[in-house]
C-alpha cells in the first residue's frame, strides 16, 4: 500500500463517489491510496474545518490544527486503519507546521469512531451539532450551503429548503507533536461504544 499527495479531480472524483456525502470540502489537503496491486482506492481530505476555532480550544494558533473531513476510500485497500496512519505521519512531511488532527464521527451515519479507535485516537466527547440544509437531494452543512450562494449572515436563506439540527457527533483528536500528549490525555474519555447512548459534552 502507498499513498501519495492527490489532484483535484482524485479528490472531486473520490467525494462524488466513495463518500456519503457526495460533497468536497472547502481547500482540502488530500493523498491518494494505492493498494498493493498498485490499484487507485479513492483519497483521504483534510482541510481547515467548519469550524474556524478549531485550534483554539487546544491552545494552538489556526493552521496548527486541521480537520481530517474525508475517508473517501472505494473499499479495495487492503487496510483502512493501515492507509490513516500512513497519511497521518504524511502530514509532519507536507503540512509541518501541523501539530493536531480533529475530526468528528458522525452519529447521523450510525458512525461511531471504530477508525480512530483502532488507530490510538484520543475520544474528547461529543460535539455540537450544526444546521444543515437540505439542497438538490442532499444535507450540507452550513459553510458548504454559503459555497452555494446562500448567506445565513444575510438571511438569504431559501425557505424551501428544509433545516434540521443533526445529531451530535463524536469528536476524536490525534497529536502530531509529543508535547501535546499530556493535552491529549488529560481531555480524554474513555471510547464510546456502538450501543452508547449520546449524552452532550
Amino acid at each position: 500500500m502507498r499513498l501519495e499527495k492527490a489532484g483535484l479531480k482524485a479528490i472531486q472524483y473520490s467525494c462524488k463517489n466513495f463518500h456519503y456525502s457526495k460533497s468536497v470540502p472547502v481547500n482540502p489537503f488530500a493523498f491518494s491510496v494505492f493498494n498493493n496491486k498498485n490499484e487507485w482506492c479513492g483519497c483521504i481530505l483534510y482541510s481547515l474545518g467548519a469550524n474556524p476555532s478549531l485550534a483554539k480550544p487546544y491552545g494552538l494558533v489556526n493552521g496548527s490544527a486541521i480537520e481530517l473531513t474525508r475517508m473517501a476510500l472505494n473499499g479495495k485497500q487492503e487496510s483502512t486503519s493501515k492507509s490513516l496512519s500512513l497519511s497521518l505521519k504524511l502530514l509532519n512531511k507536507y503540512l509541518p507546521l501541523v501539530k493536531l488532527v480533529v475530526s468528528f464521527a458522525d452519529q447521523n451515519q450510525n458512525h461511531y469512531g471504530t477508525i480512530y479507535q483502532a488507530t490510538n485516537w484520543y475520544f474528547t466527547g461529543i460535539g455540537k451539532s450544526t444546521p444543515e440544509y437540505f439542497v438538490k437531494g442532499k444535507w450540507v452543512h452550513q459553510r458548504q450551503y454559503g459555497s452555494l450562494g446562500y448567506s445565513i449572515k444575510n438571511n438569504t436563506i431559501n425557505k424551501t429548503h428544509k433545516t434540521r439540527i443533526g445529531l451530535n457527533k463524536y469528536r476524536y483528536i490525534y497529536t502530531l507533536d509529543k508535547s501535546l500528549i499530556p493535552l491529549c490525555k488529560s481531555l480524554s474519555k474513555p471510547y464510546p461504544k456502538k450501543e452508547t447512548q449520546a449524552i452532550e459534552a
